[in-house]
């Protein structure tokens, strides 16, 4: 069931990420479209997924609708899981990343849960800026960063081997500032 709602959008909301939720980044993992798209060659088992839930310096999120599926203990509404977002604090600046199911993608779903992701972010921490990474040939990804005013700051030579090949990461930056005039 899905944890206590972290901060709420239109459409999407951010839940605390609970053990009970594993299924959903299971089912994730096990994607091979979104594991080409994240760089992730292969699916974790539930110790792997473990180890990274119990991490202190990541925060795990459930990206849901509010529209059908099971209802949350929390506040009796019904939701829908459709990916997972991660605040990793790195140094001083925290990266971003999220994941949606396939089945959802090209719905505003991806900006709405980004934008969320940010504005707890810089509500959370005493940060001036926050990074996000996305591989060259995740153009989806690319555009939706720059879309929320996110700059390109690198590029991370051969950074992954993804379905046979080397690819570049990419490293994007949003500044405190720059959020604030969006």
């Amino acid at each position: 069931m899905p944890g206590a709602i972290v901060k709420c959008g239109d459409s999407v909301t951010l839940r605390v990420f609970e053990r009970e939720d594993f299924p959903v980044w299971q089912r994730g993992g096990a994607n091979p479209e979104l594991r080409h798209l994240t760089g992730n060659p292969k699916a974790r088992n539930r110790d792997q997924l473990e180890s990274v839930f119990e991490s202190e310096d990541v925060e795990q999120f459930l990206i849901c609708t509010n529209d059908d599926g099971k209802q949350s203990p929390v506040d009796g509404q019904k939701v829908r899981q459709i990916g997972i977002a991660v605040l990793k604090e790195w140094g001083r600046t925290p990266f971003l990343g999220l994941w949606l199911f396939p089945e959802v993608h090209g719905n505003g779903y991806g900006k709405e849960a980004a934008s969320l992701l940010v504005e707890y972010t810089f509500k959370s921490y005493d940060t001036p800026a926050v990074r996000a990474n996305a591989f060259d040939h995740n153009q989806q990804s690319r555009g939706l960063l720059e879309t929320l005013g996110f700059t390109q700051e690198g590029r991370l030579r051969k950074d992954a081997f993804i379905d046979g090949e080397y690819r570049d990461g990419v490293v994007y930056g949003l500044l405190r500032e720059e959020w604030n005039k969006a």
